[in-house]
């Protein structure tokens, strides 16, 4: 019995441990595609919905698709009926982050950097402050992207979606997801490069 099999028995028995497991795995997820289709003003009501949702059907999951990717699916679905089924029309735009962009030839063709950022990692103080204030930087630079170049962003990089699934539950092309994905790493190499030479955000 896999570990997905064992939280789904949990889940099903009602354990209240096994969906605060479920919200501290699949929360950002979950919140990211609600931001992408319906905006941040409504993603936190929409996650809600499909919270709702989740404890009501659990036990209808048939596991024909991964226990992440049904709750995705929950999500996007629970976003789209916010929207009352118009068709989002989806914009590839220009907004740079506070630092601009740089060049596209930092990345080889698969989208990974030519060459790494530079690691802050050691013990000192200063450079845990320094650490610190890097994420905060960071942070700064995604609340400055485009909702769905942050929401594409993080369900790539941090959550690890493919981009078929990306494009499947944000229903956008894939050249689109592409371009939205290439240049909010473009923003957030600007945004590390600056800090590297400056110290500051």
């Amino acid at each position: 019995m896999t570990d997905e099999d064992l939280l789904l028995a949990r889940l099903r028995s009602g354990e209240q441990a096994a969906y605060k497991v479920l919200v501290e795995r699949y929360q950002g997820a979950m919140r990211a595609i609600a931001i992408a289709i319906v905006g941040m003003s409504s993603a936190d009501e929409v996650v809600q919905d499909s919270w709702l949702s989740v404890v009501r059907n659990i036990d209808g999951f048939a596991g024909r698709a991964s226990l992440k990717t049904w709750l995705l699916t929950i999500t996007a679905n629970a976003a789209k009926t916010r929207l009352k089924k118009q068709r989002r029309e989806v914009f590839i735009d220009d907004i740079a982050g506070p630092h601009g962009t740089i060049g596209a030839d930092r990345f080889k063709a698969d989208g990974h950097w030519q060459q790494s950022p530079l690691g802050w990692h050691t013990d000192s103080p200063e450079a845990l402050l320094d650490e610190q204030e890097l994420r905060e930087c960071l942070d700064h630079t995604l609340t400055s992207l485009s909702e769905l170049q942050c929401s594409v962003l993080l369900l790539r990089d941090r959550q690890c979606l493919e981009l078929e699934e990306i494009c499947n539950l944000l229903e956008i092309s894939h050249s689109n997801v592409r371009v939205l994905l290439h240049r909010a790493r473009l923003s957030v190499f600007a945004t590390l490069e600056h800090f590297e030479d400056t110290g500051e955000c």
